[in-house]
Formats: C-alpha cells, sequence, structure tokens
C-alpha cells in the first residue's frame, strides 16, 4: 500500500488567499482577524494521507503541534488499515519535517520493522522522503489548500468546535471518529 502523508495546520484567525471576482458594490473582502492575548488554540493541526493506488484519504486531528508520538499514533492507524487489506508492505511519502526524520521516529520504524519480520504476518513500513522544497510533489497539498479555502470565515469568529465539524463536512466525514478514513 503506497500513501502520500503530511500535516496542515488550520487556523482560526489567518486567511487563505483567494481571488473571486465581483462586481464594485459587492466587493468581497476576507477581514483578517487578531487572537486574543489568552487565546489558547489559535490552530488545529490535522495529519492526511492519500492512498495512491485507491485515492481514498485518511485523516487524523492532532492537538498542539505536531511531532514524533503524533506522527507514530498515526501511521499506527494507517499500518492497522493495511493489515486489514492484507499488505505486507506499507510505504510512506513524506515531506522532511523535522519530526519526520526524528530519532524516536527512525528507532520506532526500525523497532516495528523487526517485530513485523519476527512474526511474519505483520506489515512492515517503508518511508521516503521527498526532496526538500518540493511541496507540488506531494499530492495532499492541493487537498490542504482546498480544505482550507472551504473552511474560512470571512468576516466573524471561528471556533475550534465550528472549524472541526467544518473540516468533517467539507472532508464528508464524522467529527466523532478519532482517526477519520474519507472516501475518494
Amino acid at each position: 500500500m503506497l500513501v502520500d502523508q503530511d500535516e496542515c495546520w488550520f487556523s482560526r484567525f489567518a486567511q487563505p488567499q483567494m481571488h473571486a471576482f465581483a462586481t464594485a458594490e459587492n466587493n468581497l473582502r476576507l477581514v483578517q482577524r487578531e487572537p486574543a492575548k489568552e487565546e489558547l488554540d489559535k490552530a488545529i493541526a490535522c495529519y492526511g494521507a492519500v492512498c495512491d493506488g485507491t485515492n481514498e484519504r485518511f485523516f487524523s486531528f492532532a492537538d498542539g503541534q505536531p511531532n514524533s508520538e503524533k506522527s507514530i499514533a498515526f501511521l499506527s492507524h494507517l499500518l492497522a488499515v493495511a493489515k486489514a487489506r492484507c499488505q505486507r508492505v506499507l510505504v510512506v511519502i513524506w515531506d522532511r519535517a523535522t519530526w519526520h526524520m526524528s530519532k524516536r521516529l527512525i528507532r520506532w520504524v526500525r523497532q516495528h520493522n523487526c517485530r513485523a519480520k519476527k512474526e511474519q504476518q505483520g506489515v512492515r513500513l517503508l518511508t521516503c522522503l521527498l526532496p526538500t522544497k518540493s511541496p507540488w510533489l506531494n499530492p495532499m497539498e492541493p487537498i490542504w489548500l482546498h480544505a482550507k479555502r472551504k473552511v474560512v470565515e470571512p468576516d466573524g469568529d471561528l471556533t475550534v468546535k465550528v472549524l472541526k465539524e467544518r473540516l468533517c463536512a467539507h472532508f464528508r466525514t464524522n467529527i466523532d471518529e478519532a482517526t477519520l478514513k474519507l472516501s475518494a
């Protein structure tokens, strides 16, 4: 099973770049909002993957900043999907984020592959890094861009709950699931 994986920040305040045709009377504007100093959750992180063979999408919300532990949890979910499909190898193509190249994650991948080889029924994990500064090679990037434009709030406040609900509506899934499988 071959997947392209990436993480994305969805800001509650920053507006994505958008273009629209409008008459002078109906001029469209995105209002840039500033978070209050006591505001804790300024953005939410999402892990996402798209399967090259089936174009299925998988994603998961992450509390706080992406890191090795959250990446391992998402990889574990993808490994479970691969195992359910009787795949012997899961190939993950991702960028050069620091948590993708961390000693903790590399050690976990090595330990997982040793266990999978020992059991002879586990799914082996192969991770491949994309070249530096080449986001156009990752099929997840346009998915994130379209999602950011779809969930934008032009001139009001956007709570974490509403942002998650809009993302789930965009990806046609349920917010109650811990890790979400998305249709193509």
